[in-house]
Parts: structure tokens; sequence; C-alpha cells
């Protein structure tokens, strides 16, 4: 038909409380009618809701006004169903003239009771504790609030020796003693929200002794006097005892047979003596002895133990019953089966051997057993079993069994030949047993708990995980096996399917990975069947977004060359990273160096917020004092991003992280001086020797320098002999006394003492030095420390040579202190670099070697 308007008031929209009654009114509208028509054609109806319910009706109050009210089915829960419902509302007049439109009603929430969970929301929970036990926790009680509400927890009555924290542990605050305690209490615990709503469930706490007591008998009886061809678990006797130590409470003792016997049991918790075993009166042994002694033992588990001795007495009976080939009758009825229908003739199958016809007799009675009002015998004698009602397994006064047990009484019907001391006994019966299988038959379809199911799933979830499970349900008894597939929708142009469900649990799982950008939700259908019948359902799988991109970042590595000398703050080189993420916010990235940031010298600002970040110089460095001894750095940079992510949920989601690689060498200042004072230094002492193994050295200054000395007084013997003759002037005899002296200084030409080592800061190897000239040299690895003092290894020409190679003593005090000066002066300008002294590790050191070499030509020349 045409559309017009005709529904007033609508669109809207309006609001209704969760857990409203049926019939409770959400919203009134009216209706109007054309000008050409007569009234409403069709009355307002409810024809789609989205999501779908049944939660909603329309009724009329009156005229053209009506109302949208609950029905109460299902009733509105705001925890668990969709927070808002569009309703399409269908009019029609009779004119044929139609409109449509939304109301949108949206649940509100209410403040319900907290609800206790585990065993104590469903029964009293009994707590034990043991006598003598030290205070300590005995029970935690949980609960939970719709609301998610923080619940308090409290205990009455408030006099008990128990108490209750913030958590809901009940705690015991005492050592309780059975004998003056009392045995058992009562705990109410309340749990209340912040509303003033509360719940309140109860806790029994029993106190348990400690055994320490021999059990006793309280029976008196002894004697007992069966019948023989007692049926299995008769009852022969009620043995009971006590224990002291358990007062008032029921006792846990243990009952047991300390003899061996076939015929007799006991029950170790509550002493019935049972009859476990035929008892024939007729064969040996019991036909020569019809008593049966028993030692009867009570124990209270501690090894605390009692024992009785009890005599039973067995009586002879009627042993020549009717019997029956089968016992047992198993028959198949399907369920609604017609009253009358015949089952079985058991007179076909028992006859009594008794000869006597008057004995071979019998009758069937006591039909019975669960179920047995839907079964009959035609009558006592002919044994003819029939159906008598119908058995309907859906049916809620039915039990629900597949199987009936039925017991039929086969009783031999001749009087038993007892005398009259036994008047108390009757025949002797026999037993059939019918089993009867009831045949299910297959009447209802399968219905799914719900019309749709929706299920979140996030867009990484792994291939193969579990998404959600949907559930149906059969009236039919007893349930049928359902199974499940996917009828519709459950793939795309890519993918034939992308869901699959298992066919016995209805268990989804995912065959392929989803992709929010993609595609945000996937609708299909399911369906459960029991081999014959069928239903369907919709399943809506929601794609949910999340952070599955790491950050890309430029450059990923790269070098850098600093100075040592670099200010504090700079960005350095100018270097800086830029990051890129294809679901993240470029505001959502932070920076960590997280390897090879010695002392921390290098941050990267701004370290978060910015995709978009600079390499600065965050503190100097410091190689004299030997804080820093690492000239390259390799950092090793994480950027991560925080998309979609809270500050709460920081440390649980999904975040993805970057990696930059950099390579930072530090470089000397080159005009940076040599230090001598490096910041470990260690000082030694040398003695001035000559090597042992150059013994010819020390052995040739020595000849040398006698033959000289010789030769020299000669030439003066000579030269005094002459002036004495012709007298005439001295000649240049001071030079001669200097060239001599000059001689002494060459023949006394020894090895320059290096008294001091220390460390290159620039280049990390070790030197030695002098400390009152100076003179350096480059330390040999292999090359041993001097311990001696240097001032004790300068003696004169001439004791080196009296003393020889392997003597070295310090000067005499009785010596002139010019002489000392003298000879420290004539030491020095001989010293020569060793085999291992090629270099000078400073300009001190070249200097020092200048001299020396001008000062061994000077030595060499003299004497010439």
């Amino acid at each position: 038909g045409r559309r017009t308007q005709l529904l007033k008031g609508l669109p809207a929209t309006s609001t209704v409380e969760e857990n409203s009654a049926a019939g409770v009114s959400v919203y009134t509208f009216n209706v109007t009618v054309s000008p050409f028509a007569s009234g409403v054609g069709a009355l307002p109806t409810i024809v789609n809701s989205n999501p779908l319910t049944e939660a909603f009706d329309i009724e009329s109050k009156g005229g053209l006004e009506f109302r949208v009210i609950t029905t109460g089915n299902p009733v509105l829960d705001y925890e668990t169903m969709p927070k808002s419902f569009d309703l399409q509302i269908f009019v029609e007049d009779t004119a044929g003239r139609t409109d449509l439109n939304i109301l949108t009603i949206q649940l509100t929430d209410k403040n319900e009771h907290p609800v206790f969970q585990g065993n104590v929301a469903i029964q009293t929970v009994t707590i034990y504790v043991l006598e003598g036990m030290l205070p300590g926790r005995i029970y935690q009680a949980d609960a939970a609030d719709p609301e998610n509400a923080k619940l308090k927890y409290s205990l009455l009555p408030a006099t008990v020796p128990f108490s209750i924290t913030k958590s809901g542990a009940i705690f015991s605050t005492k050592k309780f003693d059975y004998e003056k305690d009392p045995h058992c209490y009562f705990l109410n615990i309340t749990v209340t929200d912040p509303d003033g709503l509360n719940s309140t469930k109860t806790v029994n706490i029993n106190i348990i002794n400690i055994n320490d007591e021999r059990p006793y008998f309280t029976t008196k009886q002894r004697i007992y006097r069966i019948p023989e061809e007692q049926s299995p678990g008769t009852v022969v006797a009620n043995i009971t005892a006590k224990d002291p130590d358990d007062e008032d409470c029921p006792s846990r003792l243990f009952y047991s047979i300390q003899s061996s016997d076939r015929h007799f049991s006991i029950n170790p918790a509550t002493g019935v003596l049972q009859v476990t075993g035929r008892v024939d009166r007729d064969a040996l042994p019991l036909r020569l002895h019809p008593n049966i002694s028993l030692i009867v033992g009570v124990e209270d588990g501690l090894s605390h133990a009692s024992e009785m001795e009890i005599t039973i007495i067995i009586d002879d009976v009627n042993d020549n019953p009717p019997e029956c080939n089968p016992s047992d009758f198993r028959k198949e009825v399907n369920e609604n089966t017609t009253p009358g229908t015949f089952l079985v003739d058991l007179r076909n199958y028992c006859k009594d051997i008794d000869v006597d016809p008057s004995n071979n007799q019998f009758s069937f009675t006591g039909l019975s057993g669960f179920g047995s009002n839907n079964f009959a015998l035609e009558s006592a004698v002919s044994g003819r079993l029939v159906m008598t009602g119908t058995i309907d397994l859906e049916h809620p006064a039915n039990p629900a069994v597949e199987v009936y047990t039925l017991i039929v009484r086969i009783q031999d019907t001749a009087h038993p030949n007892y005398s009259s001391k036994y008047p108390f006994y009757i025949s002797f019966d026999n037993i059939i047993y019918i089993y009867i299988r009831i045949k299910p038959v297959n009447e209802f379809s399968p219905v799914f708990r719900n019309l749709s199911y929706v299920f979140s799933v996030s867009e990484i979830t792994k291939v193969g995980s579990s998404i959600g499970r949907v559930h149906a349900t059969d009236k039919d008894w007893p349930p049928s096996v359902i199974t499940y597939s996917i009828v519709a929708g459950a793939g795309n142009r890519d993918y034939t399917n992308i869901f699959w469900i298992s066919p016995t649990e209805g268990d989804m799982r995912i065959l392929a990975r989803l992709d929010y950008e993609t595609t945000q939700k996937h609708i299909f259908t399911v369906q459960a069947s029991d081999q014959e019948k069928s239903t369907t359902a919709s399943v809506t799988v929601n794609v949910l977004e999340v952070n599955d991109e790491e950050p890309i970042c430029s450059p990923n590595f790269f070098s850098l060359q600093i100075p040592v000398n670099l200010a504090v703050g700079t960005n350095i080189n100018g270097f800086r990273i830029e990051c890129q993420d294809r679901d993240s916010d470029p505001r959502s990235f932070r920076y960590f160096i997280s390897e090879g940031n010695e002392n921390n010298h290098f941050i990267f600002s701004p370290s978060a917020g910015s995709n978009i970040s600079h390499l600065i110089l965050a503190s100097r460095f410091d190689y004299e004092s030997g804080l820093d001894r690492n000239w390259i750095y390799s950092l090793r940079i994480h950027i991560t991003d925080d998309n979609l992510v809270s500050a709460r949920d920081k440390t649980t989601q999904l975040i993805k992280t970057g990696t930059v690689t950099l390579s930072i060498r530090v470089i000397p200042n080159p005009t940076t001086a040599t230090t001598t004072t490096p910041g470990f230094t260690v000082v030694t002492k040398r003695e001035n020797l000559y090597s042992p193994s150059a013994w010819y050295v020390p052995f040739a200054i020595t000849a040398g320098g006698l033959l000289l000395l010789g030769l020299l007084g000669y030439l003066g013997l000579l030269l005094l002999t002459r002036l004495r003759t012709r007298r005439p002037p001295p000649i240049n005899a001071p030079e001669k006394k200097k060239a001599k002296k000059e001689g002494v200084m060459t023949m006394t030409k020894i090895n320059t003492v290096f008294d001091g080592e220390a460390r290159d800061p620039v280049t990390g190897r070790m030197y030695e030095f002098n400390t009152r000239s100076g003179a350096r040299r480059w330390k040999k690895s292999n090359e041993p420390i001097q311990p001696m003092l240097a001032m004790q290894v300068m003696p004169s020409a001439t004791e080196d040579c009296g003393q020889g190679v392997d003597r070295a003593e310090a000067p005499s005090k009785k010596e002139p202190s010019e002489k000392k000066k003298e000879l420290t002066a004539a030491t020095k300008p001989a010293a020569k670099p060793s085999a291992g002294q090629s270099e000078t590790p400073g300009p001190a050191g070249l200097r020092l070697q200048k001299k020396k070499e001008e000062s061994q030509d000077v030595g060499l020349s003299s004497p010439a």
C-alpha cells in the first residue's frame, strides 16, 4: 500500500530499566488513519528488532492509543544483553495506507544485590578445624557484584572467635579446646555493596576432637538367631559402640570382623552386620553345627580398639522353592505404547522341583520396582505381564529413565512344614527381575540457546584459535546427539571458509587470518541437527582492531664521530630519527636506549610523544680521571608505540617495538699534552747495575783504566826527571790533568736509571721516566720492575771496577757532599739508551738523548 504518516510520536527514543517485570509500559504512541479509511486495518505490530528480541510487545490502551510494554521473556539484563534495541513498528489502515517507524529503547542499569560464588553460594559450607590448631585462615569467601562495585565483608555474631578480612578471608583467632569450647559454630557472612545492598550466607564450623580414648561396645546382646537362605543384605544385628572422645557428636569408629567368615560382613562405619553369602542349613558344616561364632572388633583410627564375641544360630526353613530359568527378562517397548499391550508370560519359564503336587504349586505376587505402576500381572496364577499406563519420556512427571527394573516374587503356595514353635515364618519365595527398556522416539527438533550469537575477536588472533561456542538442546529424552555445521556465509572472496565449527561441541575456530582494515564484521549461519530434524541460528563475529604494526625508523643504522670536548646539550651532528607506523599516531612513540649507553652520556629528545627525536649529549666525557674508558659507543635504541593502549593497560596489552643501532666514536683532542700524572701511577726505583751476561765490559774497563793510570804515572815520572834536569816551565799540566779526568769520566759511563713508570692516557702504553732528569722511554712488556732506589746505585768508577758486576754499594757516609755531586754530574752525561730504548716518549727524552750523545763524543775524543 501507499505509505503515509499514521504513527504519531514515532520515531522516538525511550528507556526501560533492567529486570523490569512483564507488562511494564515503555512508550505510548497514537495511530491516525487517512481521511478515506474507516479505521485500523492491521494493528501496530513489531515486525523486526535490532538486535533480534522478543522482550517487547504492543498492546492497546483504548481507541487509537497504544503502548509498548515488556514481555518478561527474556528478562532484560543490563550486564549481559545489548544496551539498545531498535523496534520497527508497522501499522495499516482500512484504506491500505501503511506506515513503518522505529522506536529506540535504551536499557538502563539498576543496582543489584551482590552474589556469592563457589560452594557457599549453593549450600551451607561446613569447615572442620582440628582441636589445638594455631589461629590462622580457615576459609576464603568469594562474592561478585553485577556492577563490579567494591564489596565489603562482615561476620556475625561478633562474639565468635573468628574474624573476616576485607577480601573475605575468615581467620580463627584462638586455639580451640574440644572439651571446653563449643563443638560447632554457625557464622553469617554478609557482603555489602557501596549502596547498602547485601547478601548473607552461612558457614558451619565444626571443631574436631583429638582421639585419645579406647572405644567400648554398647550392644549387650551376644546371641542372634536367623533363618537359613536369607538374601544378601539381610541385617543380622546392629553392633554399636562409643568413643569417650566423641561425647555428643557422632563417633568416627570403624567396625570389623576379626575371624574369617564368608557368610557375613559388617559395615565398617555403622556396625550393621549383614548376610553376604548363602547360608545353607542343609550343607556341611552347618548341618552338624548350626552355630557361627564371630569376633567383632571396633577401633577409632588411632590403634585404640576393643573386641567381643557374638554367636549366630541358623534356623532351618523350606528350601525347595519354585525356580525360574532364566530368572531375568529383557524387553524393549516404544515410548507412548498403548495400555494393555502384552509383554511376557512368566509361567512358561518357572517350575517347582517338589514332587508332591501340593508343594509344586506357586503364584506370582509382589510386582514392585521403580515405575511398576505402569505394569501389572493379569492374575497371580497366569503370570502374564501387560502395560497399564503410557510412558512419555519427555513428560515432566516422568522419571526420565530408559530401563525399568521390575521385581516379581514367585511364592510356593504349599504351607511350610514348620512346627508350631515358629509360627512367624512365611513360605520361601524366589525373585524374577524384568528389565523393560523404553525405546525413545524422536519427537522434537533441536533448539539453540540463543536466536543469535555475537562474538568479538582480535584481528591478530592465531589461525585455529577458538572464538566462541554455540549450544543447542533437544527436548527429546534421552537427549539426541546434536551435530553442528556452518550452512551459509562463512567465507569471502578470498577464502571459501573463514570459520570452522566442531560437529560435536559447537566450538568455532578461525581458518584464516582476520583483518580489521578489510572486514570489520562477519555474519554466517550455523545449523544444529539430530540426524532427523534441524534448526539454524545467526552468528556475528566482530573483528577488533589491535596494534599489529611495529614502528619503522630511518635511519636504522648510523655511524657518528664527536669530539671529546663536545658541549652538554648539543644535538650530536644534528642527528635525528624519524619513525612511521601504519596503525599508530605520531604522538604515540617512546624512545629507549637499551644497550651501550655507558655512564648515560646520550639521551633522545623528546623521549616520547613525537615520531621525530634528536640525539643529545647528556653529560661530558671524563677520560682524565678514568671514569670513562670506552672511546666507541654502540647504542641500541628501542622505539615503542602505545597505539590503542590506555595508560592502565600498557603493562598487559600489545606494544610493538622498532630497533635502531648507532655507532658513536669519540675523537680525542689532538692538541692535548701528554699527561705525566695519570689517574693510577706505579713508581719504582732501579739499581744501576751492569748486566751479568756482559762480564767482559767491567773487566775491560778496569784493565784499561789500570794500564792508562800506569802509563800516565810512567810519563809523569819521565817528565819530572827532565824538569829536574832542564827545569823547563810546566806545559799544559792542567790540561793533562783535565784529560785524565775526562778519561775517568769515559770509563765511569753507566746506564741512565729510570726509577718511575706510568701509563700514557692517549695510547694506553706504559713508559718509564727518571724523577731527576725527566728522561723517558717506552717500557718493554717483558722487562721486570727494579725495586731499588736510584741513590743506592751511584758508586765511583773505581768502586765499580773494584767490586765487579754483581755488587752495588751505597756511597759511604764519610764522603763529602762535593764528591757525591761530582759523581752524579759525571754519570749524567755518560747515560746511553739500551737496546730497548730506540724510542723516546716525549720532547724531554729527545733533549736528554741529544745531550748524552754529545757527552759520548767528548768522552771518546778526550783520551785521543
